[in-house]
């Protein structure tokens, strides 16, 4: 049939496109953050150190993934699975911290990363360059993991590349609008619905971990739990759906069953509480002004 085909070639793509749109964003505002913040300083010699961290962190992100590709090569099937697996379990916890850690501090971002690079200027080159690979690698090598481990979950390598690749290169545009005047987003919400997508993710890569370990006998397995394989077969438009934006899998062991389950159900609760008692925001503010500044001093003394 034609259709599950089509989706089969197009899942993939979207939630490694998502994935790459929501980390390429979350670096690129930073990004326009540091340069906004140099410019607004006067300080555009600064910029080329800058530029140099940026570049830095970028091969680095870079590096991170041609060794996740292709350093197994050469080891037996057992030893990729348990790298595989246990790898996956990594990039989980790495994406579920930075989920929490964005819903947390995004209102404090930008004060926090202008307070740092205020101390590299001060400092010397080398604290600026570091900065720049610190504050945009820890995107790099996260979104590199990330998108890694949903690739081996959902076992369509080129698609998943090609479509992280779209995603990263949406996002640069759009971060450049942004930082242009040209786009305002809520990025509030942009995050809130992007961050819980990502959860659901997590749960299937989380759950295609454990899977690995035990298929490395590392975790000992005790077969299937059940099978809904006449339900949700895999070559179906909904089965092929949720294999590729999910890891689903239609006979999962008991542990994958009760992992999945505790975990999103645990990660969205807390998720949930988070952005509930975060303030709400718009789009990224824009600097203020010398006019603006006088204009709200003006304002207090009044």
């Amino acid at each position: 049939m034609p259709a599950p085909s089509i989706l089969s070639r197009k899942q993939p793509v979207l939630a490694n496109a998502l994935i790459g749109l929501r980390e390429g964003l979350e670096a690129g505002l930073v990004v326009g953050i540091l340069v906004a913040f140099l410019n607004k300083m006067g300080r555009r010699d600064v910029l080329p150190k800058l530029w140099i961290g940026i570049a830095g962190a970028i091969l680095l992100s870079l590096g991170v993934g041609a060794l996740l590709t292709f350093g197994p090569y050469g080891m037996t099937e057992q030893a990729q699975e348990g790298l595989g697996g246990s790898l996956s379990i990594a990039a989980v916890g790495l994406v579920t911290w930075m989920i929490f850690w964005m819903a947390r501090h995004a209102r404090q971002l930008k004060g926090e990363l202008q307070s740092q690079l205020a101390t590299a200027i001060a400092s010397s080159a080398a604290a600026i360059v570091i900065l720049g690979i610190v504050s945009i690698g820890r995107e790099g090598v996260e979104t590199a993991l990330f998108i890694w481990a949903s690739i081996t979950s959902s076992g369509q390598a080129l698609l998943g590349s090609i479509g992280a690749l779209l995603g990263i290169l949406a996002s640069i545009v759009i971060s450049y609008l942004i930082y242009r005047g040209f786009v305002r987003i809520n990025l509030s919400r942009f995050f809130f619905w992007t961050g819980l997508f990502l959860v659901f993710v997590a749960a299937g890569v989380f759950a295609s971990g454990l899977g690995d370990l035990q298929a490395s006998g590392i975790i000992a397995s005790a077969g299937p739990a059940y099978s809904l394989d006449g339900l949700i077969p895999a070559s179906s438009w909904y089965g092929t759906l949720l294999t590729g934006l999910f890891q689903f899998k239609a006979d999962p062991s008991w542990l994958q069953v009760i992992a999945w389950v505790l975990y999103a159900g645990v990660v969205v609760s807390l998720f949930l509480r988070v952005s509930r008692g975060r303030t709400p925001a718009g789009s990224v503010p824009t600097p203020p002004t010398p006019e603006s500044r006088q204009t709200a001093a003006a304002s207090t003394r009044a």
